[in-house]
């Protein structure tokens, strides 16, 4: 483990943007004067665990104003400083899309902007302590959901944490969340949710994730690959493209509210990791 402390300037928008003013600053503004929309970003202090754990790098901010500017659509960069507790710093580089939309339409969520992370790893590796690490954009942490769309409705000021996290160059998928109580009919919008947390790409090709004791399986379609960084759920017969777009597309319970294991299996049949919930399945009907 080791300590951090970040802070971070917009270092530019591509392509160029008019009006605009506050590049090389923690906070940039675009618009005409009086009405102007922008980013900005705040530091943080965090102990980061160099294993893949997420830590919070950076608070974004959206303050948006009803605005024009032209293009509509562009990308702004931002540099965020990282200082070790040793002293040495390095800079890390992301990309951030906006999407300055119509501010006429009346209505929410179509009045929102949208800000989606256009990069998500660092190009160059990071050196701590001698080894070398990737550091990896998670996406925005907002109401305990971390998702790679931030959506900022028009007159406010919205927040959200930015997550990163340091990990070793090369894929470590598990399972990263559980939600076996649903609230929809037959509990479709129950899923299983799994993260590449390490540093490569890793190729699901033959991956499945099962369901036990219900017995359900989900294969990953061949030449799904999950990026580092990345979150697939599973539903249990919903669609959510944001998420890989997969499903069970069952209208029967997969993840059985009494308890149950779930677990992510390799195409050689190794199980990569399991989640026990509640009672785990045993002494109930069926077995894991």
């Amino acid at each position: 483990m080791t300590t951090v402390v970040t802070s971070g300037v917009f270092s530019s928008t591509t392509p160029a943007i008019s009006p605009v003013n506050g590049v090389g600053t923690d906070y940039i503004q675009w618009g005409s004067a009086g009405s102007q929309s922008g980013y900005q970003f705040r530091g943080e202090a965090a102990d980061v665990q160099l294993d893949g754990t997420e830590f919070v790098v950076g608070t974004f901010i959206h303050r948006n104003k009803p605005t024009n500017v032209n293009p509509s659509q562009f990308d702004v960069q931002l540099t965020v400083n990282v200082m070790f507790e040793d002293g040495s710093t390095t800079d890390l580089n992301f990309s951030f899309h906006h999407n300055e939309t119509p501010n006429s339409t009346g209505t929410s969520p179509a009045d929102d902007d949208l800000v989606d992370l256009q990069t998500f790893i660092h190009p160059q590796p990071v050196t701590v302590d001698g080894k070398q690490y990737r550091a990896v954009l998670s996406g925005f942490k907002r109401n305990g959901q971390i998702v790679r769309q931030f959506r900022s409705p028009e007159g406010g000021i919205n927040f959200a944490d930015v997550v990163c996290m340091f990990t070793l160059d090369e894929p470590d998928v598990i399972i990263s969340g559980l939600r076996y109580q649903g609230t929809s009919t037959g509990q479709a919008d129950e899923y299983v949710e799994i993260l590449n947390k390490g540093g490569g790409p890793q190729d699901l090709t033959g991956w499945k994730v099962e369901a036990k004791p219900t017995g359900y399986s989900f294969p990953f379609p061949p030449g799904t690959v999950i990026q580092p960084g990345q979150r697939y759920r599973v539903y249990t017969n919903e669609n959510h493209p944001e998420y890989g777009g997969f499903s069970f597309s069952s209208s029967n319970e997969v993840w059985r509210d009494q308890g149950g294991i779930a677990r992510l299996v390799a195409d050689d049949g190794f199980v990569v990791d399991q989640s026990p919930y509640l009672d785990k399945g045993f002494n109930k009907t069926g077995t894991p």
